[in-house]
């Protein structure tokens, strides 16, 4: 290394020492370059050369420039589907540690359904059951003027098993929001634990929409859960037809 190259070096290491705080560091640049292009505004080729671009930068940073392309759709559907496919793939390229950036677009997004699948392609289902949990303590049983990220983070939890879940969504049962009932029912069915048993009779009871109702009676059946005593006789008189229960559980007549 000759003289020059020693002063060069030790110019770049101040500059780097007295500048780290005042400055972004270059990935955030070359983010930034990018981002305002993964926008609907912007022409179909732009936007497509932002989503690679930020693809190949491959930072936490790019992830969440990269999460903007979820929250709108395009015409033709095929090329809003592959825009959104390479997105999806870029992120979970860069594995958990995009997850402060989704955790962040799930706060206050009107639609979660593609982040939680990235979450559920970068995270085992442990982890990914106490990420859901998680963002859905926030939510009450309340009205609320979109309440579609809790369904989706509900609806998320029916192909899983795990014993957090069922004492985490049964008062969703109570929700003033008849889709968050039904998925609440179909997310409790399929954790298979008895202890659902009462609360699930007790949300029949008082159920006024007739698919709810119905996945209710349905999923009772296949379960064969035994019912309480002493709402057993009241069950047998409000199933629909064709259902009763029958030494103590409900049966298809």
């Amino acid at each position: 290394m000759g003289l020059f190259d020693i002063f060069k070096s030790k110019s770049k290491a101040q500059v780097g020492k007295a500048g780290a705080s005042e400055r972004p560091k270059p990935v955030e640049k070359e983010v930034a370059r990018w981002a305002d292009a993964v926008s609907k505004r912007a022409q179909n080729y732009d936007r497509q050369e932002a989503i690679e671009a930020l693809a190949k930068i491959g930072s936490p940073d790019a992830a969440g420039a990269l999460l903007r392309r979820f929250t709108f759709a395009i015409e033709p559907s095929i090329t809003d589907q592959e825009e959104k496919d390479s997105a999806f793939r870029a992120i979970v390229g860069v594995g958990p540690d995009a997850l402060p950036a989704i955790r962040e677009f799930c706060l206050r997004a009107e639609s979660i359904t593609f982040p939680l699948r990235i979450m559920r392609a970068i995270l085992e289902d442990d982890a990914f059951v106490g990420e859901v949990l998680e963002m859905l303590a926030r939510w009450d049983t309340e009205y609320d003027r979109n309440p579609d990220p809790k369904i989706q983070l509900i609806a998320a939890l029916e192909d899983l098993k795990d014993t957090r879940i069922r004492p985490a969504v049964e008062r969703f049962l109570e929700d003033v929001h008849e889709p968050t009932r039904f998925h609440a029912v179909s997310t409790l069915f399929a954790q298979g634990e008895p202890e659902a048993a009462r609360p699930m009779v007790d949300a029949y009871l008082r159920e006024e929409a007739v698919r709810t109702k119905n996945r209710i009676a349905e999923g009772l059946v296949a379960q064969a859960w035994p019912i309480p005593d002493e709402l057993r006789e009241k069950l047998d008189g409000a199933l629909p037809r064709g259902f009763d229960v029958v030494d103590g559980v409900v049966r298809r007549g």
